[in-house]
């Protein structure tokens, strides 16, 4: 039953990301008869290609980013979703990201746990000057225990260290890595010290008008409980704009290379819309 309503919800949550760019960019048929071509070069710039999927973009941003996971090793018949609401704002040389997730998880016998997760957030401070060719971030990052249930989340208070490098390449293109690294110094006694890394390869290229082809998949070495996972990923983007925004759309197929550990996704799907608006000026 949770199988097949959670199916029916992704196909259609992937419908509408397909048909984003054309909701978007949908004019008003008086107009459009009216309109007259469009410039050469019309739509989004290489620029704005790169920094819709660049995370030290001085772009203040809303993510909304979804893991669907149907297939987990050691529990059969059992499915996952999550999704993050990343809120990001740029001050200065800083580049704050919050995440907010909003879980599903099987929890044995048919039965899921379904809320809010462990709220994090980094602020990532710029350690290259403007103009730089490859720009390179570190900053703090800090994790409350927020979960409304212990299936969704550690119960610990985390505090750790982000960093982030990123190279942009001509057309649109971009390659990088972000790392994360925590550790658990407070919070509920009865569950295990939370001691984990993450390292996210980022790999996006520009194919044309707006579309590219990305690779984005989240490497999770948890130490404590000795669960690993290494995934792959390949799918593909769109950005456009959007009234004062510059949005993108993504698709992303990820199938587990390497894991340890039971509950991990042998295959997930990682999708979402960001949304980017040029910081004000002070």
């Amino acid at each position: 039953m949770f199988e097949s309503l959670m199916t029916k919800n992704w196909i259609a949550v992937v419908c509408s990301f397909l048909l984003a760019p054309v909701l978007f960019a949908q004019e008003p048929a008086a107009q459009a008869n009216d309109a007259k071509p469009p410039a050469a070069g019309a739509g989004v710039s290489a620029e704005q290609l790169s920094k819709a999927n660049n995370p030290l973009a001085d772009m203040n941003a809303l993510n909304f980013q979804n893991y669907y996971m149907p297939s987990l090793f050691g529990t059969p018949d059992s499915v996952a979703n999550t999704m993050y609401l990343r809120p990001v704002m740029v001050a200065g040389r800083q580049i704050i990201r919050a995440t907010i997730p909003i879980a599903t998880a099987p929890v044995g016998q048919q039965q899921y746990r379904s809320g809010l997760g462990d709220f994090s957030i980094f602020d990532a401070i710029k350690l290259t000057p403007g103009g730089a060719k490859t720009d390179f971030a570190v900053g703090p990052l800090f994790v409350a225990p927020t979960a409304t249930n212990s299936a969704l989340g550690q119960g610990k208070w985390q505090a750790g260290i982000a960093a982030v490098a990123i190279h942009p390449m001509p057309g649109g293109s971009l390659i990088g890595g972000l790392v994360t690294w925590q550790r658990s110094f407070a919070g509920d006694k009865d569950r295990p010290t939370a001691y984990l890394m993450t390292m996210q390869p980022i790999t996006t290229i520009g194919i044309g008008s707006g579309y590219y082809v990305r690779s984005t998949p989240v490497m999770v070495f948890d130490f404590q409980n000795n669960r690993y996972l290494v995934p792959f990923g390949l799918g593909i983007g769109k950005v456009f704009k959007a009234g004062n925004a510059i949005a993108n759309v993504f698709i992303e197929p990820q199938f587990a290379v390497y894991h340890k550990g039971v509950g991990q996704p042998s295959f997930q799907l990682f999708m979402g819309m960001n949304l980017q608006w040029a910081k004000k000026s002070s």
